[in-house]
């Protein structure tokens, strides 16, 4: 391959021992490197490129902006694309949930949702409530406090002494924590009788929130929740008190199907976090939705949300976010994705159905993964010396394709998944590529 790195670089890179190729262009769901390389994004980077890599009427509408206002501090003005942004979201989003607070990403709406969280507490005299409960293998962030909210810990070790106390229970995940003899509402009722427990040896007048992925992202491979579990989870947290709060910053904004991920499960959350998609890698973007009960209690109390971040609500971001919707509702893209979802998983089926390294194929709409075994029978995973995710990005780029391989799936150290997340825009015959470059790629790394 034809290198297309800086001979020298002053970037403090993800990796400092394996430097990245260098982009320097994009043509739809295309990447183009230095060398004129392309690379076909069947993972729209981390799940964020929902529209490709060269919308026009986005950056038509990023370019329009800058010449009026590229930016303004809250702290001083509001905006008139983050007033259009934050009333389309709260119209779209499930009833309730009528305010939206914009940042920068996916880490930053966490973050907001937790401190929400905490100070609605306080703002209602129960300033008892401090404690957050999560779920093992999530992936929430990467700031301390989302971080701290993550399940996974390989993530977390390093950094475990700066970390906030936070209890994790059982994921949803149906492949290896779902037992032979049970049926999906038996798995359920187990999992809603975990939290309940949880709740209550915390204390339940000690427990603010409880946190979890509709369908998890990055740290387990697109493993969607089984049907009634979210159900259950809303009851428990109502029966104490606790609120619900939905990270979407990597399923979310029609990343599954409906614009947002909890539709397929019709629950309606106390907060909402979505990123990735909302600003589609046009503009770092994020937003938190907020229940109008929080939102109300803090108006009618300090009036103050005790938080903030300099470019929140970023005028030249909202603006992004705002022809992302054009393009997802009134130029129907978001209504492609369920039948894209389902073409690109009967490719899947086709290449890897009885694969004897492929365990689970997995997740909705055009979130989806594929679980790699040592043994398919047992599930055994493969040993994590061979380093199998890795290999398998390194072969892929290779072969042209992007996708997003990840290790530790089981506990954090165990397991390796991969996980496609193409853009909106895909042809069918993108998705057949995506299938056949996957399939020459996995025959190279798998034993």
């Amino acid at each position: 391959m034809t290198l297309a790195r800086p001979a020298a670089s002053h970037v403090f890179h993800r990796h400092l021992r394996n430097l990245p190729e260098t982009a320097v262009g994009g043509d739809g769901p295309w990447l183009i490197d230095a060398a004129g390389r392309r690379y076909l994004d069947a993972s729209g980077g981390a799940a964020v490129s929902a529209l490709g890599h060269n919308d026009a009427h986005v950056i038509g509408a990023i370019k329009a902006q800058l010449d009026r206002l590229p930016f303004a501090h809250t702290g001083f003005f509001t905006s008139q694309p983050a007033e259009d942004l934050a009333r389309r979201l709260s119209g779209l989003a499930p009833p309730g949930l009528d305010h939206v607070y914009l940042v920068s990403g996916g880490s930053e709406a966490v973050e907001s949702a937790l401190k929400l969280a905490r100070q609605y507490f306080l703002e209602i005299g129960q300033p008892a409530r401090r404690r957050i409960i999560a779920r093992r293998q999530s992936y929430h962030g990467n700031t301390l406090g989302a971080l701290a909210a993550g399940g996974n810990l390989w993530r977390r070790a390093p950094f475990e002494p700066l970390l906030m106390e936070v209890s994790h229970v059982s994921p949803c995940y149906a492949y290896r924590g779902m037992a032979p003899d049970e049926d999906e509402a038996a798995y359920v009722a187990r999992l809603a009788d975990e939290l309940d427990q949880t709740i209550r040896d915390l204390g339940p007048e000690s427990v603010a929130a409880f946190i979890a992925e509709p369908v998890v992202g990055a740290t387990a491979g697109a493993v969607p929740a089984v049907a009634g579990y979210l159900k259950a989870m809303r009851q428990v947290c109502d029966r104490h008190g606790v609120l619900l709060i939905l990270d979407e910053v990597m399923c979310g904004m029609g990343r599954t199907g409906p614009l947002f991920a909890c539709a397929h499960d019709d629950v309606v959350p106390d907060l909402l976090t979505v990123a990735k998609a909302l600003g589609a890698g046009y503009q770092p973007l994020g937003a938190t939705l907020v229940h109008r009960r929080i939102h109300d209690a803090i108006e009618g109390g300090s009036g103050f949300f005790q938080h903030g971040h300099t470019y929140m609500g970023h005028p030249t971001a909202c603006a992004a976010g705002g022809a992302v919707l054009d393009r997802l509702l009134d130029d129907g893209l978001l209504a492609r994705v369920p039948g894209m979802g389902r073409t690109l998983r009967r490719i899947l089926d086709h290449h890897f159905a009885d694969h004897p390294q492929v365990g689970d194929i997995r997740g909705r709409g055009l979130f989806l993964g594929l679980e790699l075994v040592a043994d398919r029978k047992t599930k055994q995973p493969f040993d994590p010396a061979l380093g199998i995710a890795a290999k398998v990005k390194k072969t892929a780029l290779a072969n042209g394709l992007i996708c997003y391989p990840m290790s530790g799936t089981i506990d954090g150290q165990r397991g390796d998944h991969i996980l496609l997340a193409p853009p909106f825009i895909m042809t069918d015959s993108d998705l057949e590529e995506i299938g056949q470059r996957l399939h020459t790629t996995l025959a190279s790394v798998l034993p």
